[in-house]
């Protein structure tokens, strides 16, 4: 059996996904001294994320050949993917990689899952002797990049102190309780993200109609008690300067609000507001396609107003 010492510097860790997230994140680790065995969908961005770490990192960087491999070396496994669905597959599908890894090992799930979903992992995966500690983020590639992340780690509580060390590179650690409680909060962190941003849309829409210029909107709003996220980063940084380049796909913010939905329906919660901020999502995700930025929801609800009525006159 593993260990239960912590994971710490130089231990190899594990690390499946390196998109525009897990490949900062996994930076982060190896800029902490951690080495990593790596695997993508795409053989291309493992190797160029190996080749990266390898010229200049304080760890060490190899590509992971077959699930096999990764079981053998590996006693901590981060996965870093679309869904949940996809995190079941790689660790349960046909030679899956939880089958190779030594009891007691650990997987820490930092995609954004299903909460359902996960208790239901954490359930097989105990059947095998491996733990699982669900753990996703908040704050984007900016975030991702700097290692200033907000880590919301649910699961056993002796398993998340194990990987502290693993996590903390990465951002700041926030326990919340346990399997599937950091998968979760993730939804209802983005749950409010989402809403934030809607209505600033739909105050500065109503208010450049009316003959106010959007950007005085923006600065008395951050300057009053009406500020939220989408006033005071969104609308600035992404949506006044027509960017709309935040970071995060349309399709995964429409995704976590499906999940947020989930957690409220299968606890009975009130869900009048989820609901409509779900379903404005999941048309915007329809007309603009799901890899649009999520900021560019903006544009979706321009598109459902007619045209402007006048200006009011003095």
């Amino acid at each position: 059996m593993a260990s239960d010492a912590a994971f710490a510097p130089p231990e190899l860790i594990g690390f499946i996904g390196l998109g525009n997230m897990g490949g900062p994140m996994g930076r982060r680790l190896a800029g902490a001294g951690f080495s990593l065995m790596v695997a993508d969908a795409l053989a291309a961005t493992a190797d160029k994320f190996v080749a990266e770490v390898n010229a200049g990192a304080a760890g060490r960087a190899e590509r992971s050949t077959a699930p096999e491999a990764m079981g053998r070396a590996c006693r901590v496994v981060i996965t870093m993917l679309p869904d949940g669905k996809v995190v079941r597959d790689v660790l349960l599908g046909a030679n899956g990689l939880a089958r190779h890894l030594a009891a007691g090992s650990v997987v820490i799930d930092m995609s954004s899952s299903s909460p359902v979903g996960t208790r239901e992992l954490h359930a097989d995966l105990a059947k095998l002797g491996i733990p699982l500690v669900d753990a996703p983020v908040s704050g984007g590639v900016k975030k991702a990049i700097d290692g200033s992340l907000a880590i919301m780690a649910g699961g056993d509580p002796a398993i998340v102190e194990r990987c502290r060390q693993v996590l903390e590179p990465m951002g700041k650690v926030f326990t919340t309780g346990g399997p599937g409680t950091g998968h979760a909060m993730k939804s209802m962190n983005n749950f409010l993200s989402a809403a934030n941003l809607a209505i600033a849309a739909e105050a500065v829409i109503a208010g450049q109609r009316f003959g106010l210029d959007p950007a005085t909107m923006i600065s008395i709003f951050n300057a009053s008690t009406g500020r939220n996220t989408g006033t005071d980063s969104k609308y600035p940084a992404n949506v006044l300067p027509r960017t709309f380049n935040s970071g995060f796909a349309l399709g995964l913010m429409a995704k976590d609000l499906r999940l947020a939905l989930e957690v409220a329906r299968a606890t009975d919660a009130p869900v009048a507001l989820l609901e409509t901020c779900a379903s404005i999502w999941a048309e915007a995700e329809k007309q603009l396609g799901g890899k649009a930025d999520n900021t560019e929801v903006v544009k979706y609800l321009e598109s459902r107003a007619p045209a402007a009525a006048p200006a009011a006159k003095d």
